[in-house]
């Protein structure tokens, strides 16, 4: 009989696409995934622990495991991902009902580690070299079919004065470009018709390897693969945004216009105590230069309220940036006060509900920008991505270009004709609703 194996996925999709790595070669071994964990003989929770918010989920989840191991639900618990290299001892002698904690380089040893825990009561921990993380390999999907993560790099090598990630996960190191090409190729023949590119700093990519950045390259290639019809880039920095990159998004018909962009803060003085170079006037003609280029870009990205020291004066020139660059897509998070950064030895560190409120202010308004841009696509066609039906109400939702999965928007729209799950059509947008544009398939 096949041993049944749970698998609970928190974080990033960076860290997904570890997950889905570990549960290929579980599949590979003869080991049965259930999507019920009750019952199972092991569950893996693959954590995040990147901000405060993070490793509460994380913790939540695996207390919830524990809670299910002593009713006799399941068997083995296994953590895995950020907050187990981050947090092993504290795991270990905090929750003792955890059977085995697993550094990142480990997971490519989890079918080894699955079978000891199952077949023995030791407790099992694990932390090889960092960058023992598999890279390659097959892969489980979790998302949907029709679209897949694909990392082209892992680590960090940035230093921001807020972020655990180079302490956790390494520094930055490139995927040589024929892996990614035959990932991609593998994706295609699955069925994947959307690439979301994504690393930790994905403008980065290739230095380490090439000597220069060669995002642009990797994508022009990417484009050339036979069943890839959309391909997104999450997670830009500002500062590697060249003219080449945005010819490559500009001028190929598989690049999605969309660009994922971590601005962080707009204040000079703010953005030097993170360790990010620019400024929010460097940050607006940044943003003038892609639009100029790619008049129909989609800009999302992503701020930090309530960093040590912001003053009112800074908050507002935050919030003016906000403002002035009307960005597409927005989300403002309070700093999160990590041990171990920079930033956590900071003098004038402001208190929570100061951090909350300034990121709820920011994401207010950040929410009419998004409305009114929303009301701009009235009228307009968009290629759409099918991703469900609903038989009630007879019609489907989907995501367009402008709308990465899971942290965007949707497109409810009805259609005369049966449409399937990953199938790419033509929506003529006529209504908004709660950010959700309204449309039928021309």
């Amino acid at each position: 009989m096949k041993n049944k194996i749970g698998y609970i996925s928190l974080g990033c999709p960076k860290n997904q696409v570890d997950g889905e790595r570990m549960l290929a070669l579980l599949t590979n071994d003869g080991f049965e995934l259930v999507d019920d964990i009750d019952g199972a003989d092991a569950v893996i929770v693959n954590t995040c622990a990147f901000i405060e918010d993070a490793k509460k989920e994380a913790i939540e989840s695996i207390l919830d495991m524990v809670s299910m191991k002593e009713d006799g639900m399941i068997g083995r618990i296994i953590v895995t991902g950020c907050l187990a290299e981050r947090y092993k001892q504290e795991i270990l002698k905090e929750i003792p009902e955890v059977d085995a904690v697993c550094g990142l380089g480990a997971n490519g040893d989890i079918v080894r580690i699955v079978r000891d825990v199952i077949a023995s009561d030791e407790k099992t921990e694990e932390f090889p070299k960092k960058t023992d993380l598999p890279e390659n390999g097959d892969r489980v999907l979790t998302t949907l079919p029709h679209y897949a993560y694909l990392k082209i790099a892992e680590g960090c090598s940035n230093g921001c004065s807020y972020c655990v990630i180079p302490r956790i996960r390494g520094p930055f190191r490139s995927r040589p470009q024929e892996d990614v090409i035959a990932e991609a190729e593998k994706l295609a023949s699955q069925g994947v018709k959307e690439l979301i590119v994504v690393a930790q700093d994905t403008g980065r990519y290739g230095e380490d390897l090439y000597g220069k950045y060669s995002l642009a390259p990797l994508l022009k290639r990417l484009s050339d693969v036979d069943g890839v019809e959309w391909i997104r880039l999450l997670y830009c920095y500002p500062e590697r945004i060249t003219d080449e990159l945005l010819d490559a998004i500009a001028y190929s018909p598989k690049i999605l216009h969309y660009i994922d962009i971590p601005f962080q803060h707009a204040d000079a003085e703010i953005l030097r105590q993170m360790g990010r170079p620019g400024s929010g006037e460097e940050y607006l003609a940044l943003i003038r230069r892609i639009r100029l280029k790619i008049p129909d870009v989609t800009i999302r990205t992503s701020l930090i309220a309530g960093f040590p020291g912001e003053t009112e004066a800074q908050f507002t020139a935050l919030s003016e940036f906000v403002k002035a660059a009307r960005f597409d897509r927005m989300g403002c998070f309070p700093y999160s006060r990590e041990e171990g950064t920079l930033a956590y030895g900071l003098p004038d560190q402001l208190d929570e509900q100061t951090k909350l409120d300034r990121a709820e202010i920011i994401n207010e308004q950040q929410g009419i920008i998004t409305e009114m841009i929303g009301a701009d696509k009235i009228g307009s066609t968009l290629p759409v991505i099918v991703e469900g039906y609903d038989g009630y109400s007879d019609s489907y939702t989907g995501r367009g270009y402008c709308d990465a999965p899971e942290i965007d928007r949707e497109v409810k729209f009805t259609s005369k004709k049966e449409l399937n799950d990953g199938d790419i059509v033509s929506v003529y947008i006529f209504d908004e609703s709660d950010g959700d544009l309204i449309g039928v398939v021309k």
